[in-house]
């Protein structure tokens, strides 16, 4: 398989990727942090590296506008859940 076509296969499944997490807004960043090591924000940080590596220059905020399908800002007032105890040891027991 040619690198065009690999390139194309890589962006329909992130874009599968990014639609599945828009619809299940409900799976709070630190429940993707405790159960695979990654959240929606590792993908922002991602998508300015990649930009990156291209030559191209996009800001942290604008790539999480990418991945969050809004302004973070605007995601994390109506989605965005505070964390429970449980999931705030979880996350700290991944960190040790």
């Amino acid at each position: 398989m040619d690198k065009t076509k690999t390139d194309a296969i890589e962006a329909a499944a992130f874009r599968r990727l990014l639609a599945h997490l828009d619809s299940r807004k409900d799976v709070q960043n630190i429940d993707l942090m405790n159960l695979a090591g990654f959240c929606r924000n590792c993908l922002s940080k991602w998508y300015v590296a990649a930009a990156e590596q291209e030559g191209e220059s996009v800001d942290y905020e604008s790539a999480r506008e990418r991945v969050y399908g809004m302004p973070y800002t605007q995601w994390k007032a109506e989605f965005q859940a505070e964390a429970s105890p449980e999931q705030l040891a979880g996350f700290a027991k991944k960190s040790d």
